[in-house]
């Protein structure tokens, strides 16, 4: 499977810049409300135009401004699977799955079987979907989605709308099922965490602009941007100038810290919140720290840090084990380290 997108749509606030490639993978579109991932999926769905560009699927062009192409849904194989999976409710499970097929009844039929069999549908095929649980219909509304051909699987926040139990459930099913399938999809989603136990790979998309596709662990390792960073759940970012090939001053922070990385492009420095290090002895990256305040979480202590000449507090996240070892207290200083290899150097 090869899908190719290159488009442009104006907005009412932005532009929406999309361009990427998918193969025999899961994306996932990362990005906040409004930032224009879901009208990236319409507009490969053929449920809105672009205002240029093209798309192609395994080098057949679906849009295309410039030739004045643009393929109706149904004529797409592009499956998409909507929030709710919109299974009509006054139909069984076989006869959400064969509608609208195409061929004999005959065909149908085997369509039918190896579908039910695929998605572990057997003896459920006379239910109707009220009486199917989440992950049942989930099953049932790909396997739909497959009996007509579909090449590539766009989701749109399939888990948004579910409380927190019976979203790792469907969660869960949908992983196996895009694992096992062996089936490319896009995913779209605000939640950092989903995005990277789903998709392999995952673009930011931020005011319209998409990033190109990253592997996940790499982009969170290393976002490259504030709005990559912030996505992806980075809550210390600071301004940065640079001091030489090896150091760099966070501003915000009020300190110097030596890094690893290339500083010749950076203007911000991060780091994430589990990445400070208490330590009894000075060294490389050890400034001393108050704690202005100290909430307590379900599982971990968030502790407000500030540095002495930092304007900016900092958030330093530690579980609560940890965190009573320590044996200190609001405005109590410590020593912390901030690791040179735990630093992100930020191009904006």
């Amino acid at each position: 499977m090869n899908l190719v997108v290159n488009i442009e749509k104006r907005l009412r606030d932005f532009t929406l810049c999309a361009n990427f490639t998918l193969t025999d993978t899961t994306l996932a579109l990362l990005g906040a409300s409004g930032s224009g991932k879901s009208m990236t999926l319409k507009c490969i769905a053929g449920l809105e135009t672009p205002d240029r560009g093209q798309i192609i699927l395994n080098g057949r062009t679906l849009y295309d401004s410039s030739a004045g192409v643009n393929l109706p849904p149904q004529e797409r194989s592009v499956g998409y699977l909507f929030q709710n999976y919109a299974l009509f409710p006054n139909m069984t499970v076989r006869e959400n799955i064969i509608f609208a097929l195409d061929g004999s009844q005959e065909e149908k039929e085997r369509t039918l079987a190896e579908n039910v069999a695929r998605f572990s549908l057997d003896g459920l095929e006379s239910a109707y979907p009220a009486r199917l649980s989440g992950g049942q219909q989930q099953r049932v509304a790909f396997a739909r989605i497959l009996a007509r051909g579909a090449d590539v699987l766009l989701l749109d926040e399939p888990l948004s709308a579910l409380d927190t139990h019976l979203k790792w459930q469907i969660e869960t099913a949908l992983r196996e099922i895009l694992m096992g399938q062996n089936i490319a999809a896009i995913l779209v989603t605000h939640d950092r965490d989903e995005a990277f136990r789903i998709a392999q790979e995952i673009a930011t998309v931020d005011r319209g602009q998409l990033t190109p596709p990253m592997d996940r662990h790499e982009l969170f390792r290393s976002p490259g941007t504030c709005a990559g960073a912030r996505l992806t759940g980075c809550k210390n970012i600071s301004a940065a100038r640079r001091l030489d090939a090896a150091h760099i001053e966070a501003t915000d922070w009020g300190i110097t810290l030596a890094v690893t990385d290339d500083v010749t492009d950076a203007h911000h420095i991060a780091i994430r919140a589990h990445y400070f290090v208490p330590v009894q002895e000075n060294g490389e990256n050890v400034f001393t720290a108050q704690i202005a305040e100290i909430i307590e979480s379900t599982f971990s202590m968030i502790v407000m840090l500030r540095f002495a000449d930092g304007a900016h507090r900092v958030r330093w996240e530690v579980d609560k084990p940890a965190w009573d070892a320590l044996h200190v207290s609001e405005n109590a200083s410590l020593r912390i380290c901030l690791p040179p290899e735990a630093l992100m150097l930020l191009r904006d």
